[in-house]
């Protein structure tokens, strides 16, 4: 397992033009992070289980942790061990009767259970290589805005009529007594 990083879940993030979500995970030991596309049935299931939230039924993954402790085989951890075709493949490790299984699963999946299991999240690091990234190394070392070339072209006669209402607004506000228009309350 020395191969192995472990991280823990920084956030589920919404992407607001796609029904998808991002799992973002953070490594322990480093900062560096792991962006994992997910689909919002599994986000949610993630997200029910990190808030402990009842729910009046078991959910599927809920269900998957009970098989596990039906047939005596205690989860030890989940790993996120590949990336291929941008792809991202997982195991389930459990144990029962002194042997290791290592269940074929979605990360997505496994996270789920994971959470329910409280068992830790490990990932290879040739996946953290590969897809991991460092907020102060992917960023570009000065994020300038490129100087205009050229100064802007005129308003036309019309947007300058348009925005000569905004004009007098602005300078009819007196900022320097900013409660002259208020009524006065009265007492008692």
């Amino acid at each position: 397992m020395s191969d192995m990083v472990e991280v823990i879940i920084d956030s589920i993030r919404v992407h607001l033009m796609a029904p998808q979500r991002v799992l973002v995970l953070k490594q322990t030991d480093a900062a560096r992070y792991l962006t994992i596309w997910v689909g919002p049935y599994e986000a949610e299931a993630i997200t029910i289980a990190l808030q402990e939230v009842e729910v009046a039924r078991p959910l599927t993954h809920d269900l998957l942790k009970s098989i596990f402790t039906a047939f005596n085989a205690r989860i030890t951890r989940v790993e996120i061990i590949k990336l291929q075709d941008d792809i991202f493949y997982g195991n389930i490790i459990a144990e029962t009767d002194g042997q290791e299984i290592r269940i074929d699963s979605r990360p997505s999946d496994a996270i789920a259970i994971a959470v329910r299991a409280h068992v830790p999240i490990l990932v290879h690091m040739d996946v953290m290589d590969a897809a991991g990234m460092s907020p102060e190394q992917d960023m570009p070392a000065e994020a300038s805005i490129p100087p205009r070339k050229e100064a802007p072209a005129p308003l036309s006669d019309e947007a300058n009529d348009r925005l000569s209402i905004f004009k007098d607004f602005i300078d009819k506000l007196d900022i320097d007594n900013p409660d002259k228009d208020k009524p006065e309350s009265s007492s008692p």
